[in-house]
């Protein structure tokens, strides 16, 4: 008879969800499913609001990473108003986020995801966090916590606030940099860097014990969606956006994100509120993963010399296209790496010091889709407004949502090969919770949904009985 097995909640995400994964008749893993079960409702309830109201809406809907709705609202917001922003508040949002990424990507890192990199899969759940991580191994703790610090510093010294910065609004930003935070963010950057490089460092020792884990956490061809910049450089703000297979051919170029709904489906799913797009031109096959594995798939390089050094050897070890969602992890630290330099070579442009940053103007347009890069991947905002700038509708399309399909396709890759009978150990199913964590998936916002962190594991028979359910509060 078969069966099926409940994780609920998954911990270290952020957000509320569960997996189910279903046993055959003859034990055996037939399917595992990721489901997001709350739900928000941004898009509903924004409805009949300014659109100006936006940026600062929208960034409510995760304390993670706010910034990226900031500034996707912001691009929507430009387009309604037809405006070219002035080139000091482009560079300033740039600024804003690079920072992001840098916080971003370390809590995904050092908090959440290293515990089980230093502690091993099957460690004690008791110490298997940041706080066993503190008291094991107190420098690198401390680096991850000072250099996330670093990063929501910086977004507190442009937008007064760390998280929810009501800084940059449709037209431009509020205020440029100031002296004082010039100088702390130039003395901050060595031991930034110095943080980084030695968790890569780290990493790549990791990597020569977790071979196993590169081959079955999510290891499958699939095609990646990403912003690139002029002459193929990484790109996290504006740029072209482009779609590759799995062998690096250019499938989609210069897509435009006002047209996406020609070439972006979205599906929606029974058992979940996350939802799940795909590249229309492989119909619902055409599966897509963003983030920081796409972004590093598709760009020739970062054009900074440390993070091209890395990517060098990171295609040395891991190829040119890679495939493996446990590569996330590398990605992410490439792309603090790259986010740190690219910091420091604009941080003595003069236009961040501007007061030309705000472009004035009504509404022009009646619809327009931002597009921007969040640490995640990338981040689509879709406003109709009508004369008066009252939104009529609106759709975001979230980074997490678009590796869904990826997501409930890298569990049961992960529970397909672990999972065999009835009998699952604990460290068993912190490997299938493992491979959603290396999306660093942001429940949150994919769903709009309260942001805790618990999640549930079924494991369910060939006539819905569930055998075993793990549920853990975060």
């Amino acid at each position: 008879m078969s069966k099926t097995i409940v994780i609920d909640p998954v911990t270290r995400i952020e957000g509320h969800a569960k997996i189910s994964i279903f046993l055959d008749d003859q034990g055996e893993v037939a399917e595992a499913r990721f489901h997001v079960g709350e739900f928000r409702g941004f898009e509903k309830f924004c409805e009949g609001r300014p659109f100006w109201e936006m940026p600062a809406l929208t960034s409510r809907i995760c304390g993670i990473c706010p910034v990226s709705h900031l500034i996707a609202s912001s691009k929507t917001g430009d387009q309604l108003l037809a405006v070219k922003i002035p080139p000091g508040a482009e560079k300033l949002r740039r600024l804003l986020n690079l920072a992001q990424i840098t916080q971003s990507h370390a809590l995904s890192f050092f908090h959440l995801s290293s515990p089980d990199l230093i502690f091993g899969w099957d460690g004690d759940p008791k110490t298997r966090n940041i706080f066993g991580l503190i008291a094991a191994d107190p420098d690198l703790a401390r680096g991850g916590i000072r250099l996330r610090k670093f990063g929501q510093d910086i977004i507190k010294i442009l937008g007064s606030q760390k998280v929810h910065p009501a800084w940059s609004i449709p037209g431009g930003v509020r205020s440029p940099l100031t002296q004082a935070g010039h100088t702390y963010i130039r003395e901050g950057l060595p031991e930034a860097k110095n943080t980084v490089r030695n968790a890569l460092a780290l990493f790549k020792t990791i990597l020569d014990s977790h071979q196993e884990e590169v081959e079955v956490f999510g290891n499958f061809p699939s095609l990646y969606l990403g912003l690139v910049g002029e002459f193929g450089t990484w790109e996290h703000y504006d740029g072209s956006l482009r779609m590759i297979d799995s062998h690096g051919n250019i499938v989609g170029d210069n897509l435009d994100p006002n047209q996406y709904r020609e070439f972006l489906g979205e599906k929606l799913q029974t058992d979940s509120y996350l939802k799940s797009p795909y590249y229309k031109l492989f119909g619902e096959t055409g599966i897509y993963r963003v983030g920081p594995l796409a972004r590093v798939n598709i760009c020739d390089h970062f054009g900074t010399p440390l993070a091209d050094e890395e990517l060098l050897e990171y295609r040395q070890r891991h190829g040119r296209i890679v495939h493996s969602s446990f590569l996330y992890h590398h990605a992410r630290l490439l792309e603090i790496l790259a986010s740190l330099e690219r910091i420091e070579n604009m941080l003595d442009d003069p236009d961040l010091f501007s007061s030309r940053l705000k472009a004035e103007a009504g509404v022009n347009q009646t619809e327009a889709v931002g597009v921007s890069e969040a640490p995640r991947g990338t981040l689509f905002h879709h406003y109709q407004v009508d004369e008066n700038g009252l939104l009529q509708k609106i759709n975001l399309v979230i980074a997490t949502g678009q590796n869904n399909f990826a997501i409930n396709r890298t569990v049961t890759q992960i529970a397909q090969h672990y999972i065999h009978g009835e009998n699952v150990a604990e460290g068993i199913l912190n490997r299938v919770e493992a491979g959603v964590r290396n999306y660093d998936p942001c429940l949150s916002c994919s769903t709009h949904a309260a942001g805790q962190m618990p999640m549930i594991l079924k494991l369910i028979a060939p006539d819905g009985a569930v055998i075993r359910e793990i549920r853990r509060d975060s």
